[in-house]
């Protein structure tokens, strides 16, 4: 039944997701939010003095945007009184921007909000190693040239020790930098990264090799085939290229055409190289990219003639083993459906976020398991079979790239426009979460 109060999605655009280190590499995570945000603006003709409030996700904040909701908000043409902040929580931080969004607009306290994400991975720094660090903060307090002399002999040696632990690679070097891309993706509970829960999940769940390049090869076909017959248009704007902005992009650069099992099988594990399985193939690449929806009460959509695409039923967070955060999905999905009153059954379309080909496929054999269902999440019986012909239907991260802090809106944004495309009802919108925890979102299309 409908309410005056329902939470719904008037649009929803996002930039060309580009693998790090290509196209957007240079571009500011400030300045990717904003371009979306713009076009989002643009693309609804709305009156920017009706928004009520902007929240971004965003997990690699960056030091000279420490509240990047707020950089992005001002630099859209966002009114100075409206307000705006960033929210993290790791890779669903865009899924919670909407959820807070959510909740503002249902309780009556908000009517218009945007919400989203956006990150840029190529841009998140190295860092001084402790050792040479120290050296720097004396440099720093030194009153005299006598008192810095001897400093910056002391500098000059430990960055030889630095360069000589570069050739080496030997990550464990004290005078080895600290990348903290790669230590932002170690779980500080567990002490192990992403990619090795992933290991974790392959070898407990049995799934082989063969199966993850097979499912990264999918994932590829599908991105590459919705981008030729022009579906991607209806979620990606153009992004005109600094510094002189005469080249646009208008496509994802991580897709690859012509992708083949043959390819993928030469790489080598990446994260376990004695007996592992994950791959920089049958993985997300690191990525940049924004993504940006607006939300609105349903009366207030009403009042301004909008027709939206999707009304928010319900959504839901849980918390697991961080060891297995992977299974993120699997905790989170019966939250989110106990709130929204349907079966697993009831989904059209479902977009569960590729973190790795060995964590969804690990999620759908947790989906269907009866003593998964009983033994870790309290249940009666399996939560649902997941059929892969309504899963990830264009293609899912292996190909399209996980820009952290702007995938789970991304998720959404892809799930609503897919809905209507083909006249689906209800989709879920999930993904697994560093740390250990899943996030997920149910959305029903708008008769």
């Amino acid at each position: 039944m409908k309410s005056p109060r329902d939470v719904v999605i008037v649009e929803g655009v996002r930039t060309p997701f580009a693998k790090s280190g290509t196209k957007l590499k240079k571009v500011h995570p400030a300045e990717l939010g904003q371009v979306a945000l713009r076009e989002l603006i643009a693309k609804t003709n709305l009156d920017v003095n009706l928004i009520d409030e902007v929240i971004i996700g965003n997990t690699g904040n960056p030091v000279d945007a420490v509240n990047i909701g707020r950089v992005v908000a001002l630099n859209a043409g966002i009114p100075q009184k409206t307000s705006a902040y960033t929210v993290h929580r790791n890779c669903a931080s865009a899924l919670e921007s909407i959820s807070n969004g959510y909740e503002k607009i249902r309780s009556g306290t908000m009517d218009v909000v945007v919400a989203g994400g956006t990150e840029n991975m190529s841009q998140m720094p190295t860092l001084l190693p402790q050792k040479i660090q120290d050296i720097f903060d004396k440099l720093f307090m030194a009153k005299s040239p006598s008192q810095a002399l001897p400093l910056a002999g002391k500098l000059l040696g430990a960055e030889l020790k630095q360069i000589k632990a570069l050739l080496t690679g030997n990550m464990k070097d004290e005078y080895f930098p600290v990348i903290s891309v790669m230590q932002g993706l170690t779980d500080p509970f567990a002490g192990i990264n992403m990619g090795q829960t992933a290991e974790i999940l392959a070898k407990e769940f049995g799934i082989s090799r063969v199966m993850q390049d097979e499912f990264a090869l999918r994932s590829h076909n599908l991105a590459v085939k919705a981008t030729k017959e022009g579906r991607m248009k209806a979620e990606i704007v153009p992004f005109p290229l600094p510094p002189d902005y005469k080249e646009i992009l208008t496509e994802d650069i991580g897709p690859r055409d012509g992708q083949t099992m043959e390819a993928l099988a030469k790489l080598k594990p990446f994260f376990d190289r004695q007996t592992g399985s994950i791959t920089v193939g049958n993985a997300c690449p690191l990525t940049d990219g924004a993504a940006m929806v607006l939300l609105m009460s349903r009366e207030k959509a009403e009042a301004l003639g909008y027709k939206p695409y999707a009304r928010i039923r319900s959504y839901g967070f849980a918390g697991l083993e961080p060891e297995r955060m992977g299974l993120g999905p699997v905790y989170a999905t019966p939250v989110a459906l106990k709130r929204a009153g349907l079966n697993f059954s009831d989904f059209g379309l479902i977009e569960l976020n590729e973190a790795f080909a060995a964590q969804v496929l690990a999620c759908a054999k947790a989906f269907e398991s009866d003593e998964f269902a009983k033994t870790k999440l309290g249940l009666g019986g399996k939560v649902g079979a997941v059929d892969l012909e309504k899963l990830n239907v264009n293609g899912g991260a292996i190909a399209l790239g996980h820009p952290v802090g702007a995938t789970g809106t991304r998720l959404v944004i892809t799930l609503m426009k897919e809905m209507q495309r083909r006249q689906v009802q209800f989709g879920l919108a999930t993904l697994c979460i560093g740390g250990g925890q899943g996030g997920a979102m149910i959305l029903e299309t708008e008769a």
